[in-house]
């Protein structure tokens, strides 16, 4: 399965009413307040995610550049997965269901050194945990070699154990990095966290510029362990006046708390991972670049869903996790909601345009250097595949930060583990029953990310009473309607601009993009201005102020 699983200004608001389902009076204020810290959160987080991205599209280029598509480039896509796997099952999967939730609680000046206790705690214990974890998978590589990568011949095998060895050191690093960004989340401190993502993408390129011509394709799991390294180090001057100490106190009451909030997830991670490593199995067995073009077109689908549903949801979680749904519903749908539009009103105008102008997009990053017309083609195929999936991906982050927010965890756990045997099911059926090889997985990860997104809609409404009265599907009907100028002026402007002999080289290529991609934009703001869909004022409002440094209006100060 696909690795894709997710400021405000005022006057743009100043004559409307109060949301729907907000009280008058008090309650609008709030309501304004919360609004404002999400949208300026998110636009921070969106930033560092612009800034990682674009990093990140210099990555791929110089991958694909040096190294094409090839069963060497597969066995890489395959092994880069064991410290995410890893990382996911022991600290990232805890970030959004335990820890953020309940260091929020203790993030107040009052209760500082508390939390600073309980900082030296987790990461002591984190230290303790990865280094065992990082010594058994050393002992045990040509095993989880043979795991991922069953369909492979012994050579490509050997060239797997080679890069677990290499890669696995920097589970260590992610896991006290993971708890770093818990800890900045949950002080509502965004700009660290922010910054580890760009510095992350910087520590590839480098290996891979520097060692490839001396360690081969051992360079790209070296560039794994630089980039983790590098997304560490970014964390540390968010601790400036932190005091700090080694401390294994296992018996804290947090630390309890924290373990009994996560435990439902681990059963759903451990079957996302199990689902994973079959999956990377399954095409194994298919062709040896298959895994390779999936990665490629699962990392364009990556890019709005980090940029904005990842951002977002981040933003929302910790507001969210500081208000009890039982005593203040309205507000708690209120907070959900606005982030929801927030990520709907961005991430379909994206799919349109990825839809329109993504086989150009993947020519423009990787088809250069070893990789081929025929790996751009592959690579396309995969990615309008994928697009079915985007926008129910999108939106389901913020629904499963929703639910543990509130403290629950086994209802995410149960959906995200009947969504998994939904594609356990559909995916082998159609590569190989029905033939279609890779491609027959990537449409069961579309398949299980919509049902686990609409799964999980119809929960929350059985749980929170729904949000009709939100203006969820009314800016949805909006955000799509203002996306057929997208389709429509991005295909002009492509077919155009390959009309006038410009060349085909990498800056032409360049221009024809940015210039077909600018006018998909620019249909999509007219579209917005003239049915009034104000997420899209808000949103540009929140990242223009923090690009300009200018403070946010008082009415819209966090609460």
């Amino acid at each position: 399965m696909g690795d894709i699983h997710t400021g405000i200004d005022s006057s743009a608001n100043a004559a409307l009413p109060p949301e729907p389902g907000v009280a008058s009076g008090a309650a609008p204020t709030a309501q304004a307040a919360t609004t404002g810290g999400i949208a300026r959160a998110a636009g921070i987080n969106s930033i560092g995610n612009i800034a990682s991205r674009v990093l990140g599209l210099v990555r791929e280029a110089v991958i694909a550049g040096t190294f094409g598509a090839s069963g060497s480039t597969s066995v890489f896509d395959a092994v880069s997965q064991v410290p995410k796997m890893v990382y996911e099952l022991l600290v990232g999967g805890m970030l959004s269901a335990a820890l953020v939730p309940v260091l929020s609680e203790y993030a107040t000046e009052e209760r500082r050194s508390e939390l600073e206790r309980i900082l030296s705690i987790l990461l002591s214990l984190t230290a303790l945990v990865m280094l065992i974890v990082t010594v058994l998978l050393e002992l045990t590589a040509p095993w989880v070699a043979r795991v991922l990568l069953g369909g492979f011949d012994p050579a490509l095998q050997s060239t797997a154990t080679l890069l677990v060895r290499v890669i696995v050191p920097s589970i260590f690093v992610y896991g006290l990095s993971g708890i770093l960004q818990a800890y900045h989340y949950a002080r509502k401190d965004f700009v660290y966290p922010a910054m580890g993502a760009p510095v992350h993408n910087l520590g590839t390129i480098v290996a891979v510029v520097l060692l490839a011509g001396k360690l081969d394709i051992v360079s790209l799991s070296v560039g794994i362990l630089a980039a983790a390294t590098f997304q560490f180090l970014a964390q540390l001057p968010g601790l400036r006046g932190t005091r700090l100490s080694l401390c294994f106190d296992w018996r804290h009451p947090v630390v309890r708390r924290i373990l009994h909030l996560y435990a439902p997830v681990v059963l759903s991670i451990i079957v996302q991972n199990v689902g994973i490593v079959i999956d990377r199995n399954l095409a194994s067995r298919t062709v040896a670049e298959a895994i390779t073009w999936m990665s490629k077109a699962t990392f364009l689908i990556q890019l709005p869903l980090g940029l904005v549903s990842m951002a977002i949801s981040l933003a929302v979680l910790p507001t969210l996790s500081q208000i009890d749904a039982r005593a203040e519903l309205d507000r708690f749908k209120g907070t959900l909601s606005m982030g929801l539009r927030l990520v709907l009103v961005v991430i379909i105008p994206a799919a349109v345009g990825l839809l329109v102008l993504g086989q150009p997009i993947i020519q423009l990053i990787f088809e250069h250097g070893a990789f081929t017309p025929a790996d751009t083609q592959q690579s396309w195929y995969a990615l309008r595949l994928y697009l079915i999936g985007l926008p129910f991906a999108a939106i389901d982050l913020p629904l499963v930060f929703a639910f543990y927010a509130q403290k629950d965890t086994v209802t995410p756990v149960m959906v995200g583990i009947a969504a998994v045997v939904i594609y356990l099911i559909v995916g082998p059926a159609l590569a190989f029953l029905l033939n279609w090889g890779f491609l027959g997985l990537v449409i069961a990860n579309s398949v299980q990310l919509t049902s686990h997104a609409l799964i999980m809609l119809y929960l929350f409404g059985r749980r929170f009473e729904g949000l009709r009265g939100y203006g969820v599907g009314r800016t949805t009907l909006k955000a799509v309607a203002a996306s057929l100028p997208v389709a429509a002026l991005s295909y002009v402007a492509y077919v155009g601009m390959r009309a006038l002999p410009l060349g085909d080289g990498f800056l032409q290529r360049a221009i024809v993009v940015c210039v077909s991609g600018a006018m998909g934009c620019l249909g999509y703001l007219l579209g917005a201005r003239l049915l009034h869909i104000t997420e899209v004022d808000q949103l540009w409002g929140a990242i223009r102020r923090r690009l300009l440094h200018s403070p946010a209006p008082a009415e819209e100060s966090a609460p």
